[in-house]
């Protein structure tokens, strides 16, 4: 199944209007006074900009309960491709593989800790409510996002060996980061979401990295067949 083409996304105009708050201070000189600072608000598409007082203030955009849970979710989610990646040395000697694991491996623990990072920072439980997950499918971790490997699928994974588990990894690891790209996806579809730069800078590096690495190893798959 080809891979869709990476949407473009718009950094969130919210997160812009801060931004331009902060940027666009001029600084008038009128003969005999003090310098003024000016702070100039651009409008909406089609709106006019805005001078505001000088005593404005900066106010961040407000979180949405879909970015918490998003970012609830993705540790989640990333938790099981380093609980699959754990499983590589013992089962194949095919060296790409092993670089590729490593790499995932790295690559979903050091944004793990950031998600974590970013919740605690927020003020936010690291773990999402057992409410907000009815409705859920389960699976080897109680419940599962988009795309994990039910229970039925890592026990097949962990009693392979050799070229049947590359196969079964690469399938398996398609299918886990294909479901990342929906829940990024759901994220920026939600209305009031994704408008936090740091989260925004995130989700869009998660989706970019997850494509380019679909596109690795439906290769690596391709040549296994």
């Amino acid at each position: 199944m080809p891979v869709q083409p990476t949407p473009i996304r718009s950094f969130p105009f919210a997160a812009l209007q801060l931004f331009a708050m902060v940027a666009f201070v001029c600084l008038i000189s009128v003969p005999g006074l003090a310098q003024t600072p000016v702070i100039v608000q651009p409008g909406a598409p089609g709106q006019p900009t805005k001078v505001l007082p000088a005593t404005t203030r900066a106010v961040l955009p407000p979180l949405s309960t879909k970015d918490v849970e998003f970012m609830q979710g993705m540790i989640m989610h990333h938790a099981q491709a380093v609980e699959m990646t754990a499983l590589i040395e013992a089962r194949t000697e095919n060296k790409e593989l092993r670089l590729l694991g490593a790499r995932i491996s790295q690559s979903q623990s050091d944004e793990m800790n950031f998600m974590k990072r970013w919740l605690e920072n927020k003020g936010e439980p690291i773990e999402m409510e057992m409410d907000d997950m009815e409705g859920m499918d389960h699976g080897s971790h109680g419940h599962l996002m988009p795309g994990m490997l039910s229970g039925k699928q890592m026990a097949a994974l962990r009693r392979a060996r050799g070229p049947e588990f590359d196969r079964l990894f690469l399938e398996g690891m398609i299918q886990h980061h294909k479901g990342a790209l929906v829940m990024v996806s759901e994220m920026f579809d939600t209305a009031g979401s994704g408008q936090d730069a740091e989260l925004f800078n995130f989700a869009t590096d998660v989706d970019s990295g997850q494509r380019a690495e679909i596109k690795i190893m439906q290769t690596m798959l391709g040549k296994n067949n």
